[in-house]
């Protein structure tokens, strides 16, 4: 049995306090690779900026030990996609990495909002400009747009819109 008849609907998998945690991040995705097989991605940081690799394919295919070892910090979050809405196109790719008034935020997201349009037109009202078609970066504009809010409180307010 082939490889291309298993599709699982994307896996997520993150490490927080350790110092390679892009290299365990990337072990994590490979043993999730059977959850998708169209993109892989990781996003590392060291609490100050966001280091980003993606690509098309399965995730010993995206990183090389030279992708890996420039995604230096402690926390890593990496994301295999298996596409159920939007194309398969890099730019659907996760995790998605912004900067937002509280800092640097990385998101990955496995899953289809079930309010997504009605959310999306929205966000779009209040002056979202929306890069994807991808739920995730819903989830970010919501965020964004929780003003004087915590990310802590920026999060739960946005969930609870889900």
């Amino acid at each position: 049995m082939s490889t291309e008849q298993f599709h699982d609907n994307c896996g997520v998998f993150a490490v927080h306090g350790h110092p390679e945690a892009a290299h365990l991040t990337y072990l994590g995705l490979y043993a999730l690779q059977h959850r998708g097989q169209e993109t892989a991605g990781i996003v590392s940081s060291d609490g100050r900026r966001h280091l980003r690799h993606h690509g098309m394919g399965r995730v010993a295919d995206v990183f090389k030990k030279a992708d890996l070892a420039r995604l230096q910090g402690h926390i890593a979050v990496g994301h295999v996609r298996y596409s159920t809405t939007g194309s398969s196109v890099i730019a659907n790719a996760q995790p998605v990495a912004v900067n937002y008034h509280a800092g640097p935020l990385a998101l990955a997201h496995n899953g289809n909002l079930t309010n997504a349009a009605e959310l999306r037109q929205s966000l779009e009202a209040r002056g979202a400009i929306f890069q994807t078609f991808m739920d995730t970066e819903i989830l970010l504009h919501m965020i964004a747009q929780a003003h004087g809010a915590d990310l802590r409180e920026a999060l739960i307010t946005s969930l609870f819109r889900i």
